[in-house]
């Protein structure tokens, strides 16, 4: 993603080290929950590989924070 701030090298820099966060995050068996901005839902990626869209629940406890939509395809998210 080129912004016209940085050059290319360091945006490529921050991905890759995005990138690798990432892996080392599911590897822990943790999973991942963010915004993907591409398609504009809220997703939660597990460490087996499966992607599911989520909705945030606004005061919930951090145990229970979310609820699960569906499942998504792996070219979804």
């Amino acid at each position: 993603m080129e912004t016209g701030f940085f050059d290319g090298g360091l945006t490529r820099t921050v991905e890759a080290a995005i990138e690798q966060a990432r892996r080392e995050t599911l590897a822990a068996g943790v999973p991942l929950f963010y915004h993907d901005s591409v398609s504009g839902r809220d997703v939660m990626e597990r460490p087996d590989g499966r992607i599911f869209e989520i909705r945030f629940k606004a005061g919930a406890p951090r145990e229970n924070h979310y609820e699960v939509l569906r499942e998504l395809g792996r070219n979804a998210a």
